[in-house]
């Protein structure tokens, strides 16, 4: 009797799954999988070719990305299972123990995915801080979020991880951003000069985006032992890709411009003045 029924179960199982239909579902992820890659291969031609529509073609990407991974895997589904009223009963059960159990954590973080698209804390290509991460969103998947870091590490993250931690984002949906560069003067210099020279600086730079106002502010701070005067030069770059190239040219022109005005920096030594019997000692 047993046997019986068991052998009624496993034709009721063959007639569920259709073999053929297993082979067009197959048919179907591959598909899908060819034109992810091809909608992503597309994107990139189109971001370095359109490079101030960058940031809007990858937030497209994003979106076309999830519905063809939503739309194939459903396709698939439908052609290899024979979904009559018993086994839609059937399957329902399976796939709401499996996913409370088995898969809670990859079904939270497709949820997740959704959710940042809906609710966009953060775009592809925005510069994003994570924790102690910080780096550019490349990717916004159906399970995790990847992002580039300054020392260029590939990162991922797991997206349910940004519905429960704070995140921040530099430039939402900009490719400018603000960027701060940090110079230090001797307290007894011309501060006046200083800040113009500075500014005057930021102003002729190539990577600055003049449509948001630079700014150079002046504060006190204490280095080591002594107090120093700490000049904050803030700009938009045109481009969040030009950051470090903007910093690294600004200090360099800053520091050589100070050096020709004669002003001083933190711990540097007027010319012509005698070395400390340390540094004698050394020499």
């Amino acid at each position: 009797m047993e046997s019986d029924v068991d052998l009624v179960d496993s034709a009721k199982l063959i007639e569920t799954i259709q073999a053929g239909g297993v082979l067009t579902g197959v048919a179907i992820l591959a598909v899908t999988w060819l034109l992810i890659r091809l909608l992503t291969a597309a994107i990139e031609r189109g971001s370095s070719r359109y490079v101030h529509r960058r940031l809007l073609l990858n937030q497209v990407a994003t979106l076309l990305r999830f519905g063809l991974y939503i739309g194939g895997i459903a396709a698939a589904t439908a052609v290899s299972i024979n979904l009559s009223r018993e086994v839609v009963l059937a399957l329902t059960g399976t796939v709401a123990v499996t996913i409370g159990f088995a898969l809670k954590d990859l079904a939270s973080s497709i949820l997740a995915g959704l959710t940042l698209i809906v609710d966009r804390p953060f775009m592809v290509g925005d510069r994003v801080k994570f924790g102690d991460l910080y780096g550019e969103v490349i990717t916004i998947g159906l399970r995790s979020v990847r992002l580039i870091t300054e020392d260029n590490l590939l990162v991922t993250i797991p997206n349910n991880k940004f519905l429960t931690e704070a995140v921040g984002s530099a430039n939402h949906g900009r490719l400018d951003m603000a960027v701060s560069v940090q110079l230090f003067i001797a307290l007894d210099q011309d501060i006046g000069l200083a800040k113009r020279v500075v500014e005057e600086c930021v102003t002729s730079s190539r990577y600055v985006y003049l449509g948001q106002p630079p700014s150079v502010r002046v504060s006190q701070c204490v280095l080591g032992d002594v107090t120093a005067v700490r000049l904050d030069a803030e700009a938009h770059v045109l481009d969040m890709k030009y950051k470090q190239d903007y910093q690294s040219t600004l200090t360099e022109r800053a520091l050589k411009a100070l050096r020709e005005r004669r002003i001083l920096l933190h711990g540097e030594a007027p010319r012509g003045a005698p070395l400390p019997e340390d540094e004698r000692a050394t020499a």
